[in-house]
């Protein structure tokens, strides 16, 4: 689902460096302008746990907080959608070697519970196939 550009009423690249504080300065400006287009709330904490989560993972395990690698952010907005990219210059990951955090002998392991989120909340959510981006969608909801 491809759409032109002057379908977007608003757009952000930026790429930053390794640090948990520019991740959430451009968490924060998404959100705000999610609110500030009338989205409903539950909507916007779903973006939030999934942003958060794709932002935070491409600092931390992605880049390991070298802030000479940087992250790659893209963030669009259209009347009914979000689409954002976020990309690290990490190694990558198999998205079939992290375990499923929803099996009863991985309720305890951190891994995995970051990638659920992102795919319960998000409409859509794609890697690349190194697994250093992700792709995610979440379409508007009107009532």
């Amino acid at each position: 689902m491809s759409m032109s550009l002057d379908e977007w009423i608003w757009q952000h690249e930026e790429s930053f460096p390794s640090r948990t504080t520019d991740a959430k300065r451009l968490l924060e400006s998404v959100l705000a302008r999610l609110e500030s287009e009338n989205w409903f709330p539950h909507d916007i904490f779903g973006v939030h746990l999934a942003l958060e989560e794709a932002l935070v993972n491409a600092v931390k395990h992605g880049n390991k907080f070298d802030e000479a690698k940087r992250v790659h952010f893209i963030v669009r907005l259209s009347p009914e959608k979000l689409y954002v990219q976020v990309r690290d210059e990490g190694p990558g990951f198999k998205l079939e070697e992290v375990p499923d955090c929803t099996e009863d002998e991985n309720l305890e392991k951190c891994s995995g519970r970051g990638i659920m989120l992102m795919k319960n909340f998000m409409t859509f959510v794609e890697y690349n196939d190194s697994g250093n981006m992700v792709t995610m969608e979440k379409a508007r909801k009107r009532s």
